[in-house]
């Protein structure tokens, strides 16, 4: 489980095709923190690590990435220089900063809109009718491993499904969310409460 607080920007620094990918990330942690075996959040996506090295401040890891996840996360995220959002699995004690989130990538967002106001950046994200009904105001959700809160949602003509998101300078800055601009895709996470709501909403009316 994660939080869907970003404690690190890596970047993918080798990707290799061995029937799926193994790709490989420089970020600015302590190898001798990051255990084989363990989960981090890359975007939005749990992935294990498989390999580590280099030394504190600069380090790497290495994951694999099935054709599967491939398929069902932003377009052009597993390619060299792609800069990813990154969080190490939560622990027990931690503080739970955000809000509950496991990683994997419900669908994937067209960034509509993103317009400067106030200072900050109001992101307007449209995003496919599967998931319009676990999207609510000023409820949770993850945009490539970041937990934010929905600030309006509008359903459109076609089934789709539009919400806005305030993004602050500060969330910009340490996080991926301040490169994206209109057009481009992201990885969505519905809040898990939200999915086991409608879930007991579906057993009840059948």
């Amino acid at each position: 489980m994660f939080t869907g607080i970003v404690t690190a920007i890596g970047t993918i620094t080798k990707v290799e095709d061995r029937g799926d990918l193994h790709v490989t990330i420089a970020c600015p942690w302590d190898p001798d923190k990051i255990s084989i075996g363990a989960s981090i959040a890359c975007s939005g996506v749990c992935l294990t690590v498989v390999g580590k090295g280099g030394v504190a401040g600069v380090a790497w890891f290495a994951v694999d990435v099935s054709g599967e996840t491939v398929s069902r996360t932003a377009q052009d995220q597993w390619t060299v220089n792609r800069r990813l959002n990154l969080e190490p699995a939560l622990r027990l004690g931690d503080e739970l900063g955000g809000h509950l989130v496991t990683g994997h990538v419900d669908a994937v967002g067209r960034i509509a809109l993103a317009k400067d106001v106030g200072g900050s950046t109001r992101f307007e994200i449209v995003a496919d009718e599967n998931i319009a009904p676990y999207v609510a105001e000023k409820g949770s959700i993850t945009v490539d491993g970041v937990s934010l809160t929905v600030n309006d949602v509008e359903d459109e003509a076609g089934g789709n499904v539009r919400f806005a998101l305030n993004i602050i300078p500060h969330t910009g800055e340490v996080t991926t969310l301040g490169d994206l601009s209109e057009d481009d895709a992201v990885n969505l996470e519905i809040d898990v409460l939200a999915r086991y709501l409608k879930r007991m909403e579906t057993l009840r009316a059948a």
